[in-house]
């Protein structure tokens, strides 16, 4: 059964912290309620205590199969299909299987009654909060296919973004992996030969070529040793990352990593402005949009900053303010920000706070394989260097002996 994390009042108006375990978040309210505590937030969370295996593994939808999912529900719903009739034609026509099983249970609760945006809350693993708040709001207004709509043009951005940051890692990827393999390579094809070559003469070798022999001899010994402790470093790394304390500082060092994190953060503040006007324009209350749109980055850093600006704008500090006490917009978006809260177009001037970050971030990719050349061939040459000092060098100094000896 989930774990949901809250934060409430007692009756005697003192704010409590805790967890609890419930089916949904409803129950959880309901749980709280009669036990006399009156709910502000709710988040699903995680429990510290125990470790799911099976989290560290299970994949998520892909944002390309929501894209497909929210332009067939789209079309369907503005040709005026019944929604039931709509989910059960989906659920027969994906092929994803998470996402099959999910409109399958999504069609059970509509059969037996409740809305689709309640449904769709109850499977978090394949619909976020934001998509469930824009669904909900879309059948609060009477304005499904709309929502529907935006929420496709909204993760096609998405996908657009993370297509061009990975096409312009795809080179500096490539050339980190060819130097590794080419290590693995040397140490265990080249350099052990050398190594048996040079021990036949018995002569004291230089200090590049005992480097290079001995860690050809340390991952030839211990290889398996070092495979075993990486799968363990690696699976210790993605629990860690799972705990809150880890998550924050894993997604703050992301921020920091020199070149890429600036563009990472630029990205992310660019999905972020994009949520918000999204949400606002939805209708969704401010402070509720601020949060979805927080939760929405999947950096648990960024959010705290942001859900920070949540709580002084629900104290009475303009959105201007909270923004500049983040510190972490620029000060060009900040004066924008100013200006669509004075003009009451605070949703408009959001979008142009994400096209500015995308231009920014698009004009970054297009300069980050120049900025990046440099340190690979730095890297390059270092191991060229070393090479040729750990193979040449002894071969002279045979070469010397060899002719001191005629």
């Amino acid at each position: 059964m989930p774990i949901f994390d809250y934060r409430g009042r007692s009756s005697q108006g003192q704010l409590q912290k805790g967890q609890l375990e419930a089916a949904t978040e409803e129950a959880a309210a309901e749980q709280l309620m009669r036990q006399g505590i009156i709910p502000l937030e709710i988040r699903r969370g995680r429990s510290q205590g125990n470790l799911n295996l099976g989290e560290l593994f299970q994949r998520s939808v892909p944002q390309e199969v929501l894209v497909i999912l929210c332009r067939q529900l789209y079309s369907l719903t503005k040709a005026g299909v019944p929604l039931l009739r709509a989910m059960k034609g989906l659920e027969q026509s994906t092929s994803h299987p998470l996402l099959r099983t999910t409109l399958d249970a999504v069609t059970v609760e509509l059969t037996n009654g409740r809305s689709l945006s309640q449904a769709m809350k109850l499977h978090p693993k394949v619909f976020s909060e934001l998509f469930v708040s824009m669904i909900h709001v879309g059948e609060n207004t009477g304005r499904l296919e709309d929502a529907l709509l935006q929420l496709a043009r909204y993760y096609e951005q998405e996908l657009e973004t993370q297509r061009r940051i990975k096409s312009a890692m795809r080179y500096p990827t490539f050339v980190l992996s060819a130097i590794v393999l080419a290590m693995i390579v040397l140490n265990t094809k080249v350099i052990p030969q050398f190594a048996g070559m040079f021990s036949r003469f018995g002569v004291e070798l230089p200090f590049p070529t005992r480097l290079l022999i001995g860690s050809s001899d340390f991952l030839m010994d211990y290889w398996p040793l070092l495979l075993g402790m990486t799968v363990m470093s690696w699976i210790a790394l993605k629990a860690w990352r799972q705990t809150a304390e880890g998550k924050e500082t894993w997604d703050r060092w992301r921020l920091k990593v020199p070149v890429v994190g600036d563009i990472v953060n630029r990205a992310q503040l660019s999905r972020f402005s994009r949520t918000f006007a999204l949400m606002i324009r939805a209708g969704v209350p401010l402070n509720q949009a601020l949060q979805l749109s927080a939760e929405a980055l999947e950096n648990r850093y960024l959010e705290n900053r942001l859900l920070e600006m949540k709580s002084g704008i629900e104290g009475g500090t303009s959105i201007t303010q909270t923004a500049r006490q983040s510190g972490i917009f620029t000060p060009l978006v900040l004066q924008m920000i100013a200006v669509g809260e004075e003009t009451g177009q605070v949703d408009e001037l959001l979008h142009e706070v994400s096209d500015f970050y995308d231009r920014e971030v698009d004009y970054d990719l297009k300069t980050l394989t120049a900025r990046i050349e440099p340190f690979l061939l730095a890297v390059v040459a270092g191991m060229v260097l070393i090479l040729a000092l750990g193979i040449f060098l002894p071969m002279w100094n045979l070469l010397d002996l060899t002719r001191g000896g005629l």
